[in-house]
């Protein structure tokens, strides 16, 4: 089964190295990786897709909280999550076929980022069925190249939890 599990760790030389180790020193495969700097500078937050039985993501998840630059790790499969995907699509573009492109873009409100006579750039965001279904149709046009970011992904906030915080008293003048 497919785990989005999501790590915090120091942004640090040979951090994204040893997290990565720790999965090609046990046989297990990321299927995709996304890493970048949080609010502050001195963290990162990663995001790893990965699959496995509950076996092997626990054995994950406990290697994980082993490294020691690791901060925080989470299966967001066990919580609420939002997961979106970016895509770059440069379509071949006949004459006949660039009112298609664009009509196809705009029911999926992705933008076109780049023109030429021969073809545009399309660029879409959201989950993967949908990056997955713009990429279908847009095959018969002639994709000629695609780039991916793989998949990021954020825990939602509990609606309990946000109830139950008392709001601010406004500032009186």
């Amino acid at each position: 089964m497919e785990h989005i599990i999501s790590v915090t760790l120091e942004n640090k030389a040979g951090s994204l190295s040893r997290v990565a180790g720790l999965f090609s020193g046990r046989g297990f495969n990321i299927e995709s990786l996304s890493v970048a700097p949080t609010l502050d500078p001195t963290v990162s937050m990663m995001t790893i897709v990965t699959s496995g039985d509950e076996r092997i993501i626990e054995q994950i998840l406990k290697q994980l909280n082993k490294i020691i630059d690791v901060i925080k790790v989470v299966d967001l499969n066990e919580t609420d999550s939002v997961t979106r995907e970016t895509a770059l699509i440069k379509v071949h573009t006949r004459a006949e076929d660039r009112a298609e492109a664009l009509r196809i873009a705009d029911i999926f409100r992705a933008n076109v980022i780049d023109s030429s006579p021969t073809s545009y750039t399309i660029e879409i965001t959201g989950d993967v069925p949908k990056v997955q279904a713009i990429i279908q149709l847009l095959q018969p046009l002639g994709i000629k190249e695609i780039v991916r970011t793989g998949r990021i992904a954020i825990a939602r906030e509990s609606l309990r939890a946000l109830v139950s915080q008392p709001r601010p008293l406004a500032k009186a003048n």
